[in-house]
């Protein structure tokens, strides 16, 4: 569950100083908070601006994201997508494609988002496309190997985001006293640190969102 890691004035003046939703992505917003289990997960204001800003600034041909959810996330990413260009979209939870999709029509994106339902180690492997994009977040455990089966398909260049790198700040919190998933992310963490092949900045924005640029193969 995604705690605010700063104070709550900070928070709302910051989405008052953001660009407003469009009505798509503010009902769908309100429609997850309101109807889904942990709404939390959802990205929400402030961080699917910074999506889809991201989005924008790459121009990205193709997109790939890892953990669908009600599909808010895939809404802002996609907004940058060159003319023709796709966003394929994997979540494990067959019962929120319908509301996912829903929504990816109302916001127009019906011929540019893919979605793909099931075990995202399975379903990475046989996508035959490269990603100059990829969004991470999905189980946490995961992030390891969704980094791994990722990695050779973004070209040089490319980007990858991974989200929840702070995990409700329990990442700051001595090894024995993480959860599981806090400790999967601070491997993952690590496992980004140590790696030559990229670069790559940790953005303290929400619950946290690693960026990765790929530098070398």
């Amino acid at each position: 569950m995604t705690q605010l890691l700063i104070p709550k004035l900070l928070d709302d003046y910051a989405r008052k100083y953001t660009t407003a939703e469009n009505p798509a992505l503010a009902t769908l917003n309100r429609e997850t908070y309101l109807k889904i289990p942990v709404p939390e997960m959802l990205s929400g204001h402030v961080q699917g601006t910074i999506l889809q800003m991201i989005s924008h600034m790459i121009k990205p041909k193709n997109i790939l994201e890892v953990g669908t959810y009600t599909g808010y996330s895939a809404i802002c990413l996609a907004q940058g997508l060159q003319d023709g260009g796709h966003l394929h979209t994997i979540d494990i939870n067959e019962e929120l494609e319908e509301m996912a999709f829903s929504y990816i029509c109302k916001a127009g994106l019906q011929d540019n988002i893919i979605q793909h339902i099931g075990n995202a180690a399975d379903i990475i492997p046989a996508l035959n496309e490269t990603f100059d994009l990829v969004f991470i977040d999905a189980d946490k455990p995961g992030y390891h190997l969704y980094y791994d089966l990722v990695f050779d398909k973004v070209p040089i260049g490319g980007f990858i985001l991974a989200d929840n790198v702070l995990f409700d700040g329990e990442v700051v919190m001595p090894q024995e006293e993480q959860s599981k998933n806090a400790r999967s992310i601070s491997e993952f963490n690590e496992k980004v640190r140590k790696d030559k092949r990229i670069e790559h900045v940790l953005l303290p924005v929400r619950d946290g969102i690693m960026i990765i640029r790929k530098v070398a193969d």
